[in-house]
């Protein structure tokens, strides 16, 4: 009801304090051992309801209760009433919900059969510790995307009987585990940048955190306190105005999400395909969507609803915008200038101002620009 557990009686303990013997807020939360905040709360509560001291005789500690706060459970107590965890747990996953939030909620509506705050926190850290490993974490929503790729290889037959392996992108939110796939020619710079791209458009919106494991196209150096990112990469990330966090070396915990998401890829969609013969990638991707649609619709196990579900309802309205513009591979090469002021860049030289002479300068090396 207010910001701490008060049966029907305090009510009107703290009414009398204060009303008759005109106790200050702090010695009748002394007394009753009631918080200064839930004492202003209830006298706030009088003064709007006119209250003075004596009550009138019709008004016992249930009629009390409930002129303060209608619409409560102010029934008698015979036992707590049990919070629906699994609810508790998907709000906290949304932005500015806390546990002190959703436990005033819950007191309000059974202000005389609740547990108190501390209480409450830990039967809810007892429940979470009964629930999957892999759920002990709380994903904030539209925070994190975890980024990986998937172990196995789809052979696709090309043109002339070549056969060449395609490499499996996956993309999981954190909150709702909605996950996205698609296959690429390989996990160079370039297909990795534009798997984000498809990514995020297939989300609808961009995450505030990218977590990608430490993969050489996005990290360039890996080291668990300070890794440093592709320059390209950091322009996708400055592009689409996200940031990003690079798993820790041999940290799993670190990208959880992103594990479990490539196991489901691989069970529930790669396993089915493997009878499957492909000649194209873009062969490859559409049975890849359509698999990915029932894999984000399939119900969970143990919790109410599905992916999607969960995405629309917390993922999805927590999304940053995308840009106007998706974002455009641009090649990052660090090179020395010559003696005649020219730098080369795929068999081609380019002019540069004569003063940056054997100096390193980078190349910017776009589909329609150079620079």
């Amino acid at each position: 009801m207010s910001a701490q557990r008060i049966a029907m009686r305090k009510i009107r303990e703290v009414l009398r304090l204060r009303l008759s013997a005109e106790l200050s807020i702090r010695q009748i939360s002394a007394g009753t051992k009631i918080s200064i905040g839930s004492i202003q709360n209830i006298l706030k509560l009088a003064e709007q309801h006119q209250l003075c001291w004596p009550l009138p005789d019709d008004l016992d500690d249930q009629a009390l209760a409930l002129r303060l706060y209608p619409g409560s459970d102010a029934r008698p107590a015979r036992k707590f009433q049990q919070p629906v965890w699994s609810e508790i747990h998907q709000e906290l996953k949304k932005k500015g919900v806390t546990k002190q939030l959703l436990w005033e909620e819950y007191t309000r509506q059974y202000p005389n059969r609740c547990y108190s705050y501390s209480q409450f926190c830990a039967r809810y850290a007892d429940w979470l510790k009964r629930q999957q490993r892999s759920m002990r974490q709380t994903h904030r929503a539209g925070d994190k995307l975890f980024i990986d790729y998937a172990g196995p290889t789809v052979p696709i037959i090309c043109a002339g009987g070549e056969i060449r392996p395609a490499s499996i992108f996956v993309a999981v939110l954190g909150a709702s585990s909605y996950t996205y796939a698609e296959a690429t020619w390989s996990q160079s710079l370039p297909d990795w940048l534009g798997s984000h791209v498809r990514a995020f458009e297939f989300f609808g919106g961009c995450p505030a955190l990218l977590v990608p494991d430490n993969l050489k196209s996005g990290v360039s150096k890996a080291c668990r306190y300070e890794p440093e990112l592709n320059p390209a990469y950091q322009q996708l990330a400055a592009h689409y105005g996200v940031a990003v966090l690079p798993a820790r070396p041999y940290k799993p915990k670190d990208k959880a999400k992103a594990e479990v998401g490539v196991q489901l890829v691989e069970r529930w969609i790669l396993a089915r395909l493997r009878h499957q013969t492909f000649f194209s990638l873009a062969e490859l991707n559409q049975c890849i969507r359509a698999r990915l649609a029932e894999l984000n619709d399939k119900p969970f196990k143990q919790w109410p609803g599905s992916r999607r579900q969960w995405f629309e309802q917390l993922d999805q309205p927590a999304l940053a915008p995308l840009p106007k513009h998706a974002y455009r591979y641009i090649a990052i090469k660090t090179v020395r200038v010559a003696i005649d002021y020219h730098v080369p860049y795929e068999q081609h030289w380019y002019s540069v101002p004569h003063h940056c002479v054997g100096e390193p300068v980078e190349i910017h090396a776009g589909e329609r620009l150079s620079g």
